[in-house]
């Protein structure tokens, strides 16, 4: 009979004097709101003698303790090990952030509220106002959902041949939806959202969120300051794809402010036409107004064909199904961790997974490439 293994505890490292937005209780779309300003509260991780494993982890109640709003669910999402994977990478831990669990479905819903917050601290919002933007999915999701909640009118630009449930959700959250042509993808709604707020400035406030630097910020005050408490410190790389940029942007600011050694890695599409929703091949897109070249330490290039498989992969050794984009950026993580492995240095490699696979099942997510992919980069090539 095996002896099981004792465990020990170890307290998270307490960053509340080092970052005084979490310490009063105002980092952006985060839980820790629901406790009225109280410090974070540490959690506890119980970890075998031998370190190999993080086993389980105690935290504070999910739940509220009192009645919420849905908007005070943004952020504080896990950061899970992929445990299975790994093994193939002596030293190297790969740390994914679960942004599906933001109750929109993805981590657009901290720039979404981040921008639209913006407006309203700016007088911006007012009767007869419609809030207006592009979107390619889901940033239009994460903005029909809070213009709900609060009742504000919307339109969102979206390319025609976004995905079919995206469009339904939209249209169930009660937006107005633009259609614009499938052949210019976010690009040509870009441009029809700009046409819109220039022709009718009386009528739109255009949120632009490849623009807004409140995109950008939600992810330093928030995704980087989760990161950098949940890996107690420990993370050396952060790994995530370029749609708005805002992501990568505002999350590796304040971790290289936390860690100037920390390295950026940038993920794109290999070409122009891609199947990987929401990422842009910036060479061949209209590059957005928040994105800093400076940023990033290194950007690497990953096609449609290994995006799939990488998710294909995960969802067969870790139980986790994830959109194409989280896939891209899984992919480069994997590139990522050969390398280290490969030179024997330890790395801890927190990567972004923007989405869950649920939205692209009807697309053929699990096929060796997924026709409906197929067919849209050929359509964008005609």
């Amino acid at each position: 009979m095996r002896t099981p293994k004792v465990a020990r505890s170890l307290k998270v490292r307490d960053n509340t004097a080092r970052n005084p937005e979490v310490a009063q209780g105002r980092g952006f779309g985060t839980r820790d709101s629901r406790w009225k300003g109280q410090p974070n509260h540490q959690s506890q991780i119980t970890i075998p003698t031998d370190g190999t494993r993080w086993v389980s982890e105690e935290r504070q109640p999910v739940l509220p303790q009192e009645p919420t709003s849905l908007l005070n669910l943004i952020g504080n999402t896990p950061l899970l090990e992929l445990f299975r994977i790994r093994k193939a990478y002596p030293g190297v831990k790969l740390l994914a952030k679960a942004e599906w669990f933001n109750p929109g479905g993805s981590v657009k819903d901290r720039a979404a509220a981040s921008i639209i917050a913006a407006a309203e601290a700016k007088g911006q919002i007012r009767k007869g106002i419609r809030l207006l933007d592009a979107s390619s999915g889901n940033t239009a999701v994460a903005y029909a959902m809070i213009a709900a909640v609060k009742g504000y009118p919307l339109t969102l630009c979206v390319p025609k041949n976004a995905n079919a449930q995206v469009l339904g959700l939209l249209r169930r959250y009660g937006a107005e939806v633009i259609l614009t042509d499938p052949l210019q993808g976010s690009d040509g709604a870009i441009r029809k959202a700009k046409g819109l707020a220039e022709s009718v400035p009386e009528k739109f406030l255009y949120l632009d969120q490849y623009s807004n630097p409140a995109n950008w910020q939600a992810h330093y005050h928030s995704t980087a300051v989760e990161i950098w408490q949940q890996t107690q410190g420990q993370v050396t790389h952060f790994v995530s794809g370029l749609g708005t940029t805002g992501t990568l942007i505002g999350t590796s600011r304040r971790l290289k402010e936390f860690n100037p050694r920390i390295r950026s890695i940038a993920v794109q599409p290999a070409t122009p036409l891609h199947g990987l929703e929401g990422l842009k091949h910036l060479a061949s897109a209209i590059v957005p107004g928040i994105y800093d070249p400076a940023v990033p330490d290194e950007t690497l290039f990953v096609s449609t064909e290994q995006a799939y498989a990488t998710l294909k992969r995960l969802a067969f050794e870790e139980g986790m199904v994830i959109g194409p984009s989280a896939g891209a950026a899984l992919a480069a993580s994997v590139i990522l961790a050969e390398r280290m492995a490969a030179s024997k240095q330890k790395a801890v490699i927190a990567l972004i997974f923007p989405d869950s696979g649920n939205r692209y099942l009807t697309e053929g997510l699990f096929d060796e490439l997924p026709s409906s992919v197929s067919a849209r980069v050929a359509y964008r090539a005609h």
